[in-house]
């Protein structure tokens, strides 16, 4: 792991969550720029002192020469330095698991796909609220035809912890260490990786209007947007962290030809379907409607609550799997690994970058990416 030390907070959930179901280990970290500081948290989670590391770079010599080399690296730091440690870690021969946004910079985004590419290395983003056994059961309906054809998608992520001027985590509001975007690359990149996971279809223009609400934000703390979709579709996506009363108020519905949808982070193990002229069913996590399609995904029995821990946990037990079934030789499985990628990182910051233009224009619709990035996601989805 290279930052999550002590006084972070999502260092602790990868680590909860990689260890839940007995796949992974930590092993060795540069969790803080002090090497004092990283002991300290090393000690914190018994690990050895001599893999306790305050240079990533140095980790990355290190551990690279061992017999017992790490698997993957989680990298938990803040925006601004994803990029350069993901880069130094896949030169290096390692899979990365990437904290979101993959980059503060669109092009160097694409640069890492490209390098996982040639690397053939595994790379996973930490879009972890596409775990959850009700989100991924909705993916199934949509992509068996049970809501026919996708038509509307309202998708929202609003919080609080902006309301007022100032933020427990200063450096969210740093263009120099967050990235040019504030709400909209923190939490608005779920909602925009959440339509498309559900959706199974990518989002081709936004018309967004950005704004700081707050009084001395610097960043925006408030997004209101349009969404076109590949094939037509439409869509809302709304995202603050200015809305006093929501805690993490991430949610999305989708109505089809056939039927709509509905889901809600919060109480993450019910999903509302709507049959077309027919009573609306509330699907339980584990009921029986619903336990076959997801029995991979559980861990309890209905009616005790899973939650966000355990949706991490589901991303890292199938990035354990496939990188196993890479080293057996073994092809993925014919429905396809369900963990974010480097391409789903990549088309995040795309999003971004297209909201930030969209709305310095008037909010006109913006196309996602330059035609180089739009084709590289063409050829990973083809591929």
């Amino acid at each position: 792991m290279v930052g999550g030390g002590r006084g972070g907070y999502i260092g602790a959930i990868h680590r909860a969550a990689a260890i839940l179901d007995g796949h992974w280990e930590l092993v060795a970290g540069a969790l803080s720029r002090s090497l004092e500081r990283s002991r300290v948290s090393a000690a914190d989670w018994h690990l050895d002192g001599d893999r306790a590391y305050s240079d990533f770079r140095r980790m990355a010599e290190i551990e690279s020469g061992r017999p017992d080399r790490p698997d993957a690296i989680v990298v938990c730091t803040t925006n601004e330095t994803h990029f350069d440690v993901a880069t130094v870690f896949l030169d290096a021969g390692f899979n990365v698991i990437c904290e979101k946004p993959l980059a503060i910079r669109r092009e160097e985004a694409w640069s890492l796909v490209d390098l996982a590419k040639r690397k053939q290395a595994i790379f996973a983003v930490g879009h972890c609220y596409s775990g959850y056994p009700m989100v991924r059961l909705a993916k199934g309906m949509i992509a068996s035809g049970e809501l026919g054809e996708v038509r509307s998608v309202i998708v929202e992520y609003a919080s609080q912890y902006g309301a007022e001027r100032g933020y427990s985590m200063p450096w969210l509001d740093d263009p120099e260490r967050s990235g040019p975007s504030g709400v909209l690359a923190g939490t608005g990149t779920h909602a925009h990786h959440l339509c498309e996971f559900v959706t199974g279809l990518r989002v081709e223009e936004v018309s967004a209007d950005l704004a700081a609400l707050v009084p001395g934000h610097v960043l925006e703390d408030h997004a209101t947007m349009h969404l076109r979709f590949v094939n037509g579709a439409r869509g809302l996506l709304w995202n603050t962290s200015i809305a006093v009363g929501n805690e993490n108020g991430l949610s999305i519905r989708v109505f089809g030809s056939q039927g709509g949808l509905r889901w809600h982070q919060e109480n993450p193990n019910i999903l509302e379907f709507s049959p077309l002229n027919r009573a609306k069913r509330t699907l339980t996590r584990g009921g029986f409607d619903t336990s076959a399609a997801n029995k991979d995904w559980e861990r309890v029995p209905y009616g005790h609550p899973e939650g966000y821990q355990e949706a991490y946990a589901n991303l890292y037990t199938e990035i354990a799997e496939a990188i196993l079934d890479r080293e057996a030789g073994k092809p993925a499985p014919a429905e396809g690994y369900l963990f974010p990628t480097v391409t789903d990182g990549a088309r995040g910051v795309d999003f971004v970058f297209a909201a930030l233009e969209s709305s310095s224009n008037n909010a006109a619709f913006t196309k996602l990416g330059p035609p180089q990035a739009k084709a590289a996601t063409d050829r990973e989805i083809s591929a």
